[in-house]
């Protein structure tokens, strides 16, 4: 055999030999476990890279989906919607893979109120909603104006329904409050009293409903961090604020679930939660994306969810709550 042939296979040989004491002696490395809040750590854990683990839905259960400010136009100041569209695109893609049992959109569905193109392509993109998953959309006060008047309310029934209303599904009531004329009721206080009586109202049928679960659903937060925080253009003032959480209180309402804010935040006050949930659209802090809520006989709880890491599914198939919700609109 040649020298040079010969030093070529010792060189092999010895490589080999090399890896194989290395694979001996080096226990395989194991998946890091999922840090709090269900974050997988890397490749192999229980999120599988895709970010946080899947919520799990109890026996019984079932979860739902919340959008918010999808905000068609606000990405780029109105000079297109393109970013908007490609955001809610894929929101709702997932939302059919994964298939909840309703979707909530809370509200500032395009940027500028009124606008023709706007309101067309929120329309088209949400079209895509598979038929069988219920939508409720809210407005927000993009979609009435920052003091909205009688005209831009009635502009919005005529697009999109009803500004309140209540609908049902399985343990829980959603009350669908407007909550821009509670936030600026200065050109509607006759809507502002109107809203307010229907609000009792419901609260009173609520009471033998059987519900185990009301919950309020609004575009404005009602509060960011405590109860009594000063008044800001992301909360809803304080005068109108502490005697309707008061209401709320006395008729076990525990979740308050909203948007504007254009990023997430949670706070509980008093046993009443106020949890605000980030937009689809351009967001101000954190990431685009959608909240996923599951709902068992005892609690709610939730997970926001950026765009870039939405789970595969949530919680055992046999666990997603489906079927026709039940919905009483106001007039």
């Amino acid at each position: 055999m040649r020298p040079r042939r010969r030093l070529l296979d010792s060189t092999l040989a010895f490589f080999c030999v090399t890896l194989l004491l290395l694979a001996v002696a080096v226990p395989a490395q194991q998946a890091p476990p999922p840090a709090p809040g269900g974050r997988a750590q890397g490749p192999g854990g229980p999120g599988g890279g895709r970010g946080p683990a899947p919520l799990a839905v109890p026996a019984g259960g079932f979860f739902f989906v919340q959008l918010s400010d999808p905000q068609f136009g606000f990405s780029n100041n109105d000079v297109d919607f393109i970013q908007d569209t490609v955001n809610a695109e894929f929101a709702v893609s997932t939302v059919n893979r994964l298939r909840p049992a309703f979707v909530v959109v809370t509200g500032d569905l395009v940027n500028k109120p009124g606008d023709a193109a706007q309101i067309a392509e929120y329309k088209r993109i949400m079209a895509k909603l598979d038929a069988s998953i219920p939508r409720y959309d809210i407005p927000g006060n993009h979609d009435l104006e920052n003091e909205p008047t009688p005209a831009t309310i009635d502009a919005y029934r005529k697009g999109f329904g009803q500004d309140r209303y209540t609908f049902r599904y399985q343990s829980l009531l959603g009350i669908v409050l407007d909550s821009t004329v509670i936030h600026s009721p200065k050109n509607v206080p006759d809507e502002l009293a109107a809203q307010d009586a229907w609000l009792h109202t419901e609260l009173d049928r609520a009471k033998t409903s059987g519900a185990k679960h009301l919950v309020i659903f609004q575009h404005h937060p009602w509060f960011l961090e405590k109860a009594d925080e000063a008044d800001q253009y992301y909360n809803i003032p304080l005068a109108r604020r502490t005697p309707l959480l008061d209401l709320f209180r006395e008729n076990g309402i525990k979740y308050l679930i909203s948007g504007h804010l254009h990023r997430s935040t949670e706070a509980t006050d008093a046993g009443v939660t106020s949890i605000v949930t980030g937009p689809v659209g351009r967001p101000l802090g954190g990431q685009s994306g959608f909240r996923v809520f599951v709902v068992s006989d005892t609690e709610i709880t939730s997970r926001y969810y950026a765009l870039g890491e939405m789970p595969y599914r949530i919680g055992p198939a046999g666990g997603r709550g489906r079927g026709q919700a039940q919905i009483r609109f106001s007039f």
